[in-house]
């Protein structure tokens, strides 16, 4: 699996007129060696070029990499990472090129002054192009971590009651997702209380839950390095009116904009779709996030499904999140989030809950 990755982006190296690549995300370098203890870079020759990709890494790390050796050469540093990535990159002959949404301007510039401006090329994408298409592995591990998830929120549900805190609430959901195999959640988990729901990103506080008033959660697991990412909103015993209102809103533009998921439709025309709906009924306002992204490796990655991003034909293998929501700064907000993958002739929700209104009030 590794060994076809690196040979793809081999390939790609070669189209860029470079001789080689030096692979600086560490999220990067474990989707192409399967190493994932960070701090490590990876240069990887062109088809022509000599030699095997290299791991240049530190003692922290050297047992682990044991594992990478039937793949890559590894270079045990006994310098400042910039130093070492100098003395790397100079032994190729050519062009190298840098990951230039990654790399720091102080190690550039250290590569630059050391070996020539020209030797050193800005890329961007390289690897984010080959990560964005799952092969069947990823997909099974996305699967994975959305199962881990997925109970661990059934798990909490009936314990939610009124007085407690979002952080107690945000704890025990990690916890769970942690005793079922997740190594850590996806992101900081989001438990937003009464109004704090219209905070899209709103970090969990001492806010506490109570009757009558709605519950955002935004939550995910990591299993095995892969990541799900899901949002339910709920009610405890009463929704307030203006909360119910909007959930119907809200789920319209989910369903809409699922049911339009397929290969060949950009990601523009599937945002447009949650967008329009939710303008019409008075709130486009109050939708003000793009409607998905790229699920993988990342947290956020390629495909952007936002009309803040480049349209992108979607094609079979993206697995992408829709995620409408309306947000009302007093009152709350509500947000329903489910991950896709797109198949040949359409889309498969990789998601089980359930996203009615019924099953989201909480007694």
């Amino acid at each position: 699996m590794y060994r076809r990755r690196l040979e793809r982006l081999r390939g790609l190296v070669h189209a860029q007129g470079l001789d080689a690549l030096l692979v600086t995300n560490p999220i990067d370098v474990g989707y192409l060696t399967g190493f994932l203890g960070g701090d490590s870079y990876l240069l990887v020759h062109g088809p022509t070029g000599p030699g095997r990709p290299t791991v240049l890494s530190d003692f922290r790390y050297e047992e682990e990499l044991a594992s990478v050796k039937p793949l890559c050469e590894v270079v045990i540093r006994a310098r400042a990472m910039a130093e070492a990535a100098v003395e790397l990159v100079g032994a190729v002959r050519g062009r190298t090129g840098v990951q230039s949404e990654q790399i720091t301007l102080a190690d550039y510039g250290a590569l630059a002054a050391s070996l020539g401006p020209r030797r050193v090329v800005p890329t961007t994408g390289l690897v984010a192009g080959l990560r964005a298409v799952k092969d069947s592995v990823e997909v099974g591990l996305i699967r994975g971590a959305i199962r881990v998830q997925e109970a661990a929120l059934k798990a909490v549900l009936p314990t939610l009651k009124p007085g407690q805190s979002e952080l107690e609430v945000a704890a025990r959901l990690e916890s769970e997702m942690k005793v079922r195999g997740a190594s850590a959640a996806s992101f900081n988990t989001i438990v937003a209380a009464r109004a704090n729901g219209s905070l899209p990103h709103y970090h969990p506080g001492t806010v506490t839950l109570a009757a009558g008033q709605p519950l955002l959660i935004d939550w995910g697991a990591v299993v095995s390095g892969y990541r799900g990412d899901m949002t339910r909103t709920f009610a405890l015993r009463k929704w307030p009116r203006r909360v119910k209102e909007i959930y119907a809103i809200v789920l319209g533009a989910f369903e809409a904009a699922a049911a339009a998921v397929r290969p060949g439709r950009t990601t523009l025309e599937i945002d447009r779709i949650a967008r329009d709906l939710i303008g019409k009924a008075g709130f486009g306002e109050r939708f003000g996030h793009g409607l998905g992204h790229g699920l993988g490796m990342n947290g956020h990655e390629d495909p952007r499904v936002s009309h803040m991003a480049p349209p992108r034909p979607l094609e079979p293998g993206n697995v992408i999140t829709i995620e409408p929501g309306i947000y009302l700064p007093g009152v709350g907000g509500v947000r329903i989030e489910d991950d896709f993958l797109v198949t040949a002739d359409g889309a498969e929700n990789l998601c089980t809950l359930p996203r009615d209104i019924e099953w989201a009030t909480l007694e």
